[in-house]
């Protein structure tokens, strides 16, 4: 099938462009699934600022066709730099409350109990006993000159495509990821809009690709966020994070708390792989456990890492690498 007639499938009214609702919807209809993954998310992305015309559609359609990297490639970049991903505007300066900081930085027990709901409760118990050995207390910023991340806060992780490959027990995986989630929209009804804050997204099937539910209605609906198909934010080179990174940097914001999903995978890969990327520049990095979900049974001890769990290994060779990690983040 072409790529005008794409066009004029996917134009529900046929007023000539194309929405982000249009694009879910026609995906929906088409049966998009993995596969169509990456298309989805760069339309999703082309039309965060608005409709899509048919010969804009048409012709970032032939290049990815025709890139080797597909979707990810000189699309995207054209994509990213179009709509201004690495320079989001200025926000306005945090007024401190009397005698405390704009965010305690509390929100650790919330995962802690949502371990003592499993069947298994043995996790919990390893968690605390990690968080122990590890004494990462908390830490404190300054809202000027900190910028925020969070990790794929998707609604496949807590009721999609990655909820659903987990089987059986894919309610009781994902309730530490519940509670980071809900941890998350917690600081960013205070701090949202008023310091640098990002997100990425996975690349999934049209009804695991949006916002968790419980962002709805926290964060504006045209966010931006960076595409993050693998495990590393900084892949692929065309998604735009890099750039703002530097422009962070630029405007004299030296420290980045990253949150979000999986704690011992993109978490760990991503925090690791930008610390070392910008080691040069004085950047600090800090992951807020109270932010940092993982699935239940990743919390729990196994041989497989000599008999501590898959997070507290994470934290280990974050901690190791030079990462800071923290039970909770305080901004001041």
């Amino acid at each position: 099938m072409n790529e005008d007639v794409i066009f004029r499938e996917m134009d529900l009214d046929g007023d000539g462009k194309i929405t982000r609702d249009d694009i879910y919807h026609a995906a929906v209809h088409f049966g998009w699934q993995w596969q169509q993954a990456s298309i989805y998310a760069l339309l999703d992305l082309m039309a965060l600022r608005g409709p899509i015309d048919e010969e804009t559609f048409v012709t970032q359609m032939i290049t990815a066709a025709g890139d080797r990297e597909g979707a990810y490639g000189e699309a995207l970049r054209t994509v990213t730099r179009t709509i201004g991903i690495a320079d989001p505007p200025p926000v306005p300066a945090i007024e401190t409350p009397a005698g405390g900081p704009v965010w305690q930085g509390l929100g650790i027990d919330k995962v802690i109990i949502s371990l003592e709901h499993l069947h298994d409760k043995s996790y919990a118990e390893d968690f605390r006993s990690a968080l122990k050995r590890l004494n990462n207390k908390c830490l404190s910023v300054s809202t000027d000159k900190t910028a925020l991340l969070i990790i794929d806060p998707q609604r496949s992780f807590t009721a999609g495509s990655w909820k659903r490959s987990l089987g059986s027990e894919g309610d009781q995986e994902v309730m530490p990821v519940e509670a980071v989630f809900a941890n998350c929209v917690d600081l960013l009804k205070t701090i949202y809009r008023r310091t640098q804050i990002m997100f990425t997204r996975c690349p999934f099937p049209p009804d695991s690709f949006g916002w968790d539910e419980r962002f709805e209605g926290v964060i504006d609906a045209d966010q931006y966020y960076f595409i993050k198909p693998g495990n590393c934010v900084l892949l692929p080179e065309t998604n735009g994070f890099r750039e703002w990174l530097e422009t962070m940097l630029d405007r004299g914001m030296k420290t980045l708390v990253m949150g979000g999903c999986t704690l011992n995978s993109c978490l760990r890969i991503s925090s690791l792989e930008v610390f070392s990327a910008f080691r040069d520049t004085g950047l600090n990095i800090i992951v807020d456990l109270s932010l940092s979900g993982a699935r239940a049974s990743n919390y729990g001890n196994t041989k497989q890492f000599g008999g501590i769990s898959a997070v507290e290994m994470a934290i280990k060779q974050m901690t190791d690498e030079g990462v800071m990690v923290a039970e909770g983040v305080k901004w001041i």
